[in-house]
């Protein structure tokens, strides 16, 4: 009977401790945001040194058992540049438009047409160690319909009195009147280090300039923002854009 009793507690310790390593941890958002910020952060550089960009400069993670991208430079070695706001943009050697005139010089209120896949994560701390988790498609041109996106509200949004988007002029609360509850700051700021293509045909095979990494603090963070955008959340998520500018025009 003892013996019984002795096989029954040692197979319930081990379906505890099965169960234990199986379970996923559950996010709990930090009281002070600074330490979110340090989480995005530190996930940033870890994603950076785990991806590099393909022949068409889509963004890729190295392999643990295909020895074919050993020789990829990781994102982290394409002369990333860090600006103020945390953002962190890379352009791809040899994929910007050549000698390109004052015309595709991007502008902040610009009417931007982009091949682009975005998506998102969400930056946890387990054990010291912070990685993204979460990852959610935020907007896919290249595997999804093929065609560019042309003028997103994420870049900017029209709150000049008369020329207001609908967005803004219907708009029935005071945080959707304004603009940044739909732009994503650091990617407007990140666009203007790149120029635009011309006369790029939408139809044209896609060849990517480069990595445009947001972190939360320069998106949404935790304020108020277009839920439009996603039926998952997007409050604490950094955002990586991977994209071409096939275009873009001044704002009538």
């Amino acid at each position: 009977m003892k013996k019984i009793f002795l096989y029954i507690l040692a197979g319930s310790l081990c379906f505890s401790a099965c169960k234990k390593d199986d379970t996923i941890d559950t996010y709990v958002e930090p009281e002070d945001i600074a330490t979110q910020n340090t989480y995005d952060d530190q996930a940033i550089k870890k994603f950076m040194d785990e991806n590099y960009l393909d022949a068409q400069g889509n963004i890729k993670a190295f392999s643990s058992t295909d020895t074919a991208d050993d020789t990829e430079k990781k994102l982290s070695e394409l002369s990333p540049v860090t600006l103020p706001s945390g953002t962190i943009y890379i352009m791809r050697n040899g994929a910007q438009p050549v000698n390109p005139g004052t015309d595709q010089i991007i502008k902040n209120n610009d009417i931007l047409t982009l091949m682009m896949k975005a998506t998102t994560y969400l930056a946890i701390n387990t054990d010291g160690q912070s990685s993204f988790t979460s990852s959610a498609s935020f907007v896919n041109t290249i595997n999804g319909s093929g065609i560019p996106i042309i003028d997103p509200k994420f870049y900017y949004i029209s709150n000049v009195e008369g020329k207001k988007d609908p967005l803004i002029a219907n708009a029935t609360t005071d945080a959707a009147k304004q603009p940044s509850y739909y732009t994503i700051e650091g990617f407007n700021e990140a666009m203007q280090k790149f120029t635009a293509f011309k006369d790029y045909s939408s139809g044209s095979p896609y060849n990517l300039q480069g990595v445009i990494i947001v972190p939360s603090r320069a998106a949404f963070a935790r304020d108020p923002y277009y839920t439009g955008y996603s039926s998952v959340s997007l409050r604490n998520k950094t955002f990586v854009f991977n994209f071409q500018v096939y275009g873009r025009a001044d704002r009538p």
